[in-house]
């Protein structure tokens, strides 16, 4: 369990990541629970969140500290990285929607970030998707590039969007002993 206290933010969060995709999510933001629900079922991970934020203001602290946590969360499991496949992509589908996700397992840091950045999804800022996955790649450690290929609804894109992490994080983890240390360096 993972605790974050701020003057805008109360977050516990819980993850297994070699789980079943089980979740039991409440951060008060309707929105951000479907995506992070779909997260875990698609990562196969078990995932616990419980967010008291200060959305009265809007729903910025809230999400990106989400993110953070489980960028913290993922980071404490991962690593030092071993016998795992360490890089990975996948496209996922949603009607008219397709993203891609690639990443890398590096314990570099980075974002590239190429979809959906303004208008509403109900009452969800489309510009917080990609400060959620800013936050978790840099506590996560993982080089991470989304990209939309095509839609335009707005939460069809979304969705994919968070699905496709899910599914690329899932096989990037997948167990592999003979990779043993994945690097030339010999350390990650």
């Amino acid at each position: 369990m993972i605790e974050r206290n701020t003057k805008e933010t109360k977050i516990k969060l819980k993850l297994e990541i070699y789980g079943t995709g089980k979740s039991k999510i409440n951060t008060k933001i309707g929105f951000l629970n479907h995506m992070l629900e779909a997260f875990a079922k698609h990562s196969l991970m078990d995932l616990e969140v419980e967010c008291d934020g200060d959305i009265e203001v809007d729903f910025h602290h809230s999400v990106e500290d989400i993110g953070i946590v489980l960028g913290m969360a993922l980071k404490e499991q991962i690593y030092p990285v071993k016998n795992i496949e360490r890089y990975s992509n996948s496209v996922v589908v949603m009607d008219e929607s397709a993203v891609s996700c690639d990443l890398d397992i590096s314990n570099r840091a980075f974002l590239v970030y190429d979809s959906i950045k303004e208008g509403l999804i109900g009452e969800f800022d489309a510009e917080l998707i990609e400060e959620f996955f800013r936050a978790v790649a840099f506590n996560a450690g993982i080089t991470l590039h989304l990209i939309k290929l095509r839609g335009s609804n707005k939460h069809h894109i979304a969705e994919a969007t968070f699905k496709a992490f899910a599914v690329a994080l899932r096989r990037a983890l997948t167990k592999n002993e003979k990779m043993g240390i994945p690097s030339t360096k010999g350390v990650l």
